[in-house]
């Protein structure tokens, strides 16, 4: 298999990461992930990860409290979950580097952009956490600042639907799947692919962006590879 991309940012969903459980991390979901991973890694492919933490906490979601804090609660649990891919990846033989945008020593690298380069340029996986270490951006404006920082060739963003729709699938059974999007289709129809600050620094970027479900995770070597799953923004 030839991959269609050379080095690439994947955001995971926290809450894909919970799989069955639908909170917390389901570490059986995890080791399918970083088995997928290592396809990629093992065709040459130089693989960054940025990762959610909705299966623990969400800033947005705090109800009453001071959403600074709150944010930086939802940073921590960003960390909880670069912890846990890292250990999944080494486990099925991958070398990872975990960096978090707020400084904890003791557990991972201060993330430094050229280090992060460096260590890909290596073959190693860098998780990034802590999102962009600052509240009121999400983890998916993480994702678009990474990938820009590091230029990445694209964002795949796994997550629990299977593609970008016109409204809920959930809820509406006749909600209708884009094959392909612009970012300004997604600015301008407000689609929720990724929040507004993100959608528009991949714009801004010209970052690619692939959604897909990550309920099957042999769905990133087949996005590697350049089979058509998912909706395509560009």
């Amino acid at each position: 298999m030839e991959p269609k991309f050379k080095r690439v940012l994947i955001k995971l969903s926290g809450e894909a990461l919970a799989g069955s459980k639908k909170t917390g991390i389901d570490f059986d979901t995890v080791l399918k992930v970083a088995e997928q991973i290592k396809i990629c890694v093992d065709m040459g492919v130089e693989v960054a990860v940025v990762v959610g933490g909705g299966n623990f906490w969400r800033g947005r979601s705090s109800g009453q409290m001071d959403r600074t804090r709150a944010d930086h609660m939802g940073m921590l649990a960003t960390v909880i979950n670069s912890l846990g891919i890292a250990d999944g990846l080494e486990q099925v033989g991958l070398d990872v580097r975990v960096q978090t945008a707020i400084e904890m020593r003791q557990i991972a690298e201060p993330y430094i952009r050229n280090k992060a380069v460096r260590h890909l340029e290596k073959g190693r996986v860098v998780v990034f956490g802590c999102g962009t270490g600052n509240p009121f951006f999400s983890t998916d404006t993480a994702a678009a600042l990474r990938a820009a920082e590091i230029e990445a060739d694209v964002i795949f963003k796994a997550t629990n639907v299977d593609g970008v729709y016109d409204s809920d699938p959930k809820t509406n059974p006749d909600a209708k799947k884009y094959d392909e999007l612009t970012h300004a289709d997604v600015l301008a129809q407000d689609l929720h692919v990724m929040d507004s600050t993100a959608a528009s620094l991949c714009r801004d970027n010209k970052i690619e962006i692939l959604v897909f479900n990550l309920d099957r995770p042999e769905n990133i070597v087949k996005a590697m590879v350049g089979e058509k799953i998912g909706t395509l923004v560009k």
